[in-house]
C-alpha cells in the first residue's frame, strides 16, 4: 500500500517544509484525578533549547474542597518555571520560600544541586479552576550542581510589547529588544503571546533552537493552519513569522541554546549522566532529611512523595 503524506495533518506540506522541523501532538497524563498534556519530552524530540520538559495543566474546574494537592518532591540538575493563566497554587520549598503563584508572573526555581517542594491549591472554600504550564529548563553541566534559589517577579514587573494586533509578554530570556528580569544560567527565551486574528508574530531571532505552543486558537505558518494542542517545532529560518487565524491565537514561544550533550531524566530528575541521577536517588530514599542532600519544606514537612520503585 502506498502512503501519501497529505492524508496525515501532522506532516508540513509546501513552504511549511522549510519552516518546521516537527509537530508533536502532546499526550495526556493523569496524575491522580487531575490530567495534563505533555508535549515535552516525546518521541519526536526531547527538548527544545534548554526545555526538556513541557506541561499544560488544565483547564480544569474543581468542585469547593478539592484541587491540587502534590505534597514534598525532590528535583535536581534544573530550573522549573510555573506560569499560570488562570487559578492559583501555593508553593512552599525547603529554602523557606512560602509564594501563592498567580497569573501571568514568573515563578523560577532553580534546583541545581537539590530542592524539595510542593504545590497545592490548600482546598478552596468554593469552587475553582486552574489552567496553566510547567516547565523544566535542563542547567548546563558546569551548572548542575549550583545552589537552588528561587525567584519570583509579579506580572507588571516583566517586560510587555503591544502593536499590530499583538500582545505579548517576555517571561524569560531576551527578545523582541527586551529582556526579562530573572537572570538565567542558560541561554533562553520564554513568551506568552496573544494575537488577534490575521496578526503576524515575527520569531525571536539570535536563538539556536525554537518553538511556539498553541494554547488557543489557531497559528498558520507556510500555508498550513495548526490548531490549539500542538508544538511546532522551528528549523532556524530568517524572518520566520506565524499568522494567527480568524479567531486569534494565543500561544507560548519557548526555546534559546542546545544542551552540551545528552540529559537522562528519571522521575522529578535531570542529569547529564546516570551516575548523578542515582546519587539523588538513594538520597531520596534514605530520608534524611536534617543532614542529608534533600531537606522537606519547613512549612509543608509532615509528608512526602516516596521515590519510584524503577
Amino acid at each position: 500500500m502506498s502512503w501519501n503524506p497529505a492524508l496525515d495533518p501532522d506532516i508540513p506540506l509546501g513552504d511549511a517544509v522549510d519552516a518546521i522541523e516537527t509537530v508533536i501532538v502532546p499526550r495526556a497524563r493523569d496524575l491522580g484525578g487531575f490530567e495534563v498534556r505533555r508535549a515535552l519530552p516525546s518521541a519526536r524530540r526531547q527538548m527544545v533549547g534548554p526545555f526538556i520538559f513541557f506541561d499544560q495543566m488544565g483547564p480544569a474546574e474543581f468542585l469547593t474542597g478539592r484541587g491540587i494537592d502534590v505534597r514534598p518532591h525532590p528535583h535536581i540538575g534544573l530550573g522549573t518555571v510555573t506560569y499560570l493563566l488562570r487559578g492559583r497554587l501555593h508553593h512552599r520549598d525547603s529554602l523557606g520560600t512560602d509564594q501563592w503563584i498567580e497569573p501571568g508572573a514568573v515563578n523560577w526555581m532553580l534546583a541545581g544541586h537539590g530542592i524539595t517542594h510542593s504545590e497545592r491549591t490548600d482546598a478552596p472554600e468554593g469552587p475553582g479552576s486552574l489552567f496553566g504550564l510547567q516547565t523544566w529548563l535542563a542547567l548546563p553541566k558546569d551548572r548542575e550542581d549550583d545552589a537552588a534559589a528561587f525567584f519570583h517577579q509579579g506580572a507588571d514587573r516583566l517586560p510587555e510589547l503591544e502593536g499590530e494586533g499583538k500582545r505579548v509578554r517576555l517571561i524569560l530570556g531576551q527578545a523582541w529588544g527586551e529582556r526579562a528580569p530573572v537572570d538565567l544560567p542558560v541561554e533562553a527565551v520564554y513568551a506568552d503571546a496573544m494575537l488577534a486574528p490575521g496578526a503576524r508574530l515575527p520569531m525571536p531571532e539570535g536563538h539556536e533552537d525554537l518553538g511556539a505552543y498553541v494554547i488557543d486558537g489557531s497559528v498558520s505558518v507556510g500555508g498550513q493552519s495548526f490548531e490549539a494542542g500542538r508544538m511546532l517545532v522551528l528549523r532556524p529560518v530568517d524572518r520566520l513569522a506565524l499568522t494567527a487565524g480568524p479567531r486569534g491565537a494565543r500561544l507560548m514561544v519557548l526555546g534559546g541554546a542546545v544542551a552540551d550533550g545528552p540529559r537522562w531524566i528519571w522521575w522529578n530528575f535531570v542529569a547529564s549522566s546516570k551516575e548523578r541521577i542515582e546519587a539523588a536517588r538513594e538520597a531520596w530514599r534514605a530520608g534524611d532529611w536534617a543532614h542529608g542532600r534533600f531537606r522537606l519544606p519547613p512549612n509543608d514537612s509532615a509528608e512526602f512523595i516516596p521515590a519510584p520503585e524503577k
